[in-house]
Formats: C-alpha cells, structure tokens, sequence
C-alpha cells in the first residue's frame, strides 16, 4: 500500500480521485434528498390518514408494489450509472455520454410496459398479493395504484437522469429537483385532499404532476453539452453491446431489488391477515424507519459514483480506501439518525390519525426496527454497493433472494402464524434476514473476490 494512504494529516492529496471536499458535494445533496423523500412520504401518509383507516391501509398496500417497481427502475439506473462512472474513471466522456442516452432509452421503454401491464391487472395483482382483503381498503388501493402507474415512466426517467448526475459528482442538480418535486407533492395532497376532498385520488394526482415535472427538468438540465455526461437526443440510437453492458449490472440488481420488494410485500400479505389496523401500525412504522436509515441510503448511492470512478481508473487501493472511509461515516450518521428517530416517537407518533392501539403497535416495530438497523443495516445494504460498483453483481443478488425467502419470508410465517405475533413477528424475521446480509456481504468483502470481475474488465 503506498505511504500517502498511512498519513493522518494529508487525507486528501492530490493523487485521490475524490478529495474530503468533493465526497462532501456529493453527499450532503444526497442526504438531504433522501430526507425530503421520507418526510413527504411521512407528510403524505399523515394526510391520507385524516381519511380513514381503510385509506391508510389501501395506500400503504399500493406503495408496496409501488417501492418494488421502483427498485427495479432504479436497478436498471444502477446500471447505468456505474458504466458511466466506469468511463469517467477511464476518461472516455463521449462513451459516457453514450451510456446515458441508452440508460434514458431502456428505463423509458422498461417503465412504459410495466405502466400498461399495471393498468390493464391492477386488481388481479392485487388478488394475488394480498389476497381477500376487505372491500373498502380494496376500492382505494385500485384508485391509488392506477393513477401512480401513469407516474412510473416519469418517474424511471428521473431516477436515470439523477443518477447520472450522480456519477459526475453533481448530486446537487438532483437535489433541485427534489425540492421542487417534494414541495409540489405536499403542496397538492393539501389541495386535493383537504380543498377538494379528492381522497386517495388526490394523493395519487399530486404524485403524478410533481414526477411529471422533476422529470422534465433534469432532462433539460441533462441536455447541457458542457456537462462531463450529457443526453444527445439526436443520436438516440439503439446500441446493443452497451445496452448489454448495462443491463448485465441492472437485471442483476434489478432481479435482487425486485425479489426484497416483492418478499416486502408477501409478508404484508401475511400481516393483512391480522386485519386493517395491524396493516395501518406497519405503514406508520415503514414511514418512521426510513428516517433512520436516511445515511445509509445516501451513501448507497453516493457508494456507486465513488467506487466506480475508482475501479473505471483500475485503482483498487483507493476503492478499498475510500469503502471503509464512507462505510465508517455511515455507522455513525446511521446510528445517531436511528437514536433521534426512537427518542422522538412520543412526538412524531401523535401526528397520525390513528387509535392508540395501533399507534402502540407502530411504535414496538420502529423500536425493533431502528434499534437493530444501528448494527446491521450499513453492512447489510450500503456494502452492497460497493459490489455492484465492481461487477460483482451475482453474488449480493444470490445472497438476497436465498436470505429473503428462508428467513423473511419463511421465517416471518412461523412466527408471524405458527407462533401468533402477527407484525411483529414479521418485523423479528426482517432482523434475521439483515443478519445473515451481514455475515455474508462482510466475508465477500474481506475475502476480496468482489474485485475480480472489475480487474478482468480495465
């Protein structure tokens, strides 16, 4: 290892690819982002409650299959954003540039058949999800799911050109336009709900006009040919090898995102048996949890900019520095968000509409949640990134469905059923899963086998 990497005063020479300065440009937009993204979520939740329990359960239903459909367009970003990265660190900005106009092309494409097959089985789907749930929650989930499909392409299509953004080191661009996203959602559930009394429908209509425009607006910022990555419009042309080089990292992840959103909504399958108000307590719970793992999310993402650029320049001395540098920071921006969210449920819990019982019940699941997300989540879902950053992307795929289907799902039903603790039974499966991600993701880290693939490719 050279000696620059033993020094404590000069953290940053010149010879790094990132300095403490530009890892700082990046991540504090991401973080913030991330905060934005949760709390209108929480906002959203919080308005949707003032309707009625059958509301809150039919919205948190759809957002199940909502959050899996997502992960798999922001899989295929994934993709993208690491060839990208992976050029940048080779110094070839026009094969970036090309990268992004088939990352737009493919997630386009992708986003436009899952909005149509959505549409046309909306309720078989969620027949088959959740079986014979009641016929109130059932009319506002079909209400809900639609309207939020004709926001997917729109919403695929913003996550490409973010991430793209991303891999310059320009997260701030994205930032903008998840203000500007973020304030227009709550400011049109406030309208469509309260003003026009628009229900599930209004939450839904204000999701779709803010995706709308935070779309619109990263593809014209996007177009600037002085960006190290740009869109060419005119020369959207299909380029199959490099739409192959992005896919073998996106279906991958695609398949793994995909197969833990889709266990995640099995098993509130399973917790909808124990009826709307155990289904309402998860919903409150998801909202809060989220807030606590913001750190690890952001740098998730931030994970892939850094580690590609790094393995695009066949530098994996610094990949390996600036890994346990960010997974460090993680820890501790993760445990202390974790601390707040826990020590603030007596405040938080109170702005939902719910009966106490179930708020009760909301708050034991953040407390298994985020207490245990201290220790595990960081290793469990942030170090995959770094994998995937390098082309390692079987393996955390492999790890994640195995992990998902015998211990959350397959878990979660023995203690959820077989032992009668309904959620949260669920929720102490979720902790065996995380646990088995972090035995498994730290031996392939340390074992170094994830930077063969990246070596053989530079």
């Amino acid at each position: 290892m050279p000696h620059i990497y033993k020094k404590k005063k000069e953290i940053n020479p010149p010879a790094f690819l990132f300095s403490n300065q530009e890892l700082k440009r990046l991540i504090v937009p991401l973080i913030i982002e991330q905060i934005l993204a949760v709390t209108v979520g929480m906002v959203d939740t919080m308005m949707v409650s003032s309707v009625g329990e059958a509301a809150t359960s039919g919205v948190s239903l759809v957002d199940m299959i909502n959050t899996l459909l997502i992960n798999l367009f922001a899989a295929i970003s994934t993709g993208g954003a690491v060839v990208s990265s992976q050029f940048l660190g080779q110094k070839h900005k026009d094969r970036a540039c090309e990268a992004a106009n088939q990352l737009l092309i493919v997630t386009g494409l992708i986003s436009a058949a899952v909005m149509v097959l959505t549409i046309l089985f909306r309720r078989g789907f969620l027949v088959l999800l959740y079986g014979g749930i009641e016929p109130d929650v059932m009319k506002n989930a079909l209400i809900y799911f639609v309207l939020s499909a004709v926001s997917y392409p729109f919403l695929a299509v913003y996550n490409s050109c973010a991430a793209l953004f991303r891999s310059m080191g320009n997260s701030k661009i994205s930032m903008q336009a998840s203000i500007i996203m973020n304030v227009l959602n709550v400011c049109g559930d406030a309208f469509f709900i309260f003003v026009l009394h628009m229900g599930v429908a209004g939450a839904a209509a204000a999701s779709l006009i803010s995706r709308m425009l935070a779309c619109m607006i990263l593809v014209w910022r996007l177009r600037n040919k002085e960006l190290d990555i740009h869109i060419m419009p005119e020369h959207f042309k299909w380029n199959r090898p490099l739409v192959g080089k992005i896919l073998h990292i996106g279906i991958p992840s695609g398949v793994e995102n995909s197969a833990f959103q889709l266990g995640r909504v099995l098993v509130v399958g399973i917790i909808a048996m124990f009826g709307t108000a155990e289904i309402a307590a998860n919903a409150v719970a998801n909202n809060l949890d989220s807030l606590g793992v913001l750190p690890g999310q952001a740098m998730s993402l931030a994970m892939i900019t850094v580690t590609g650029r790094c393995v695009g320049a066949g530098d994996f001395v610094q990949a390996d520095y600036y890994t346990k540098k960010m997974m460090k920071l993680t820890y501790v921006i993760n445990g202390i968000c974790c601390a707040g969210v826990i020590l603030s449920m007596p405040l938080t819990l109170k702005m939902y509409g719910l009966p106490g019982t179930t708020l009760k019940l909301a708050a034991l699941l953040v407390l298994i949640h985020n207490g245990c997300a201290i220790l595990l989540w960081p290793a469990s879902f942030t170090l995959t990134n770094v994998l995937r950053a390098a082309n390692d992307v079987k393996f955390p795929m492999v790890v994640s469905i195995m992990s998902m289907v015998i211990l959350r799902i397959g878990g979660g039903y023995i203690l959820a059923v077989i032992f009668k603790l309904g959620a949260i039974g669920i929720w102490l499966a979720m902790v065996l899963d995380w646990t088995m991600r972090v035995i498994l993701f730290v031996t392939r880290y340390r074992s170094g086998r994830w930077k063969r693939g990246a070596e053989a490719s530079v």
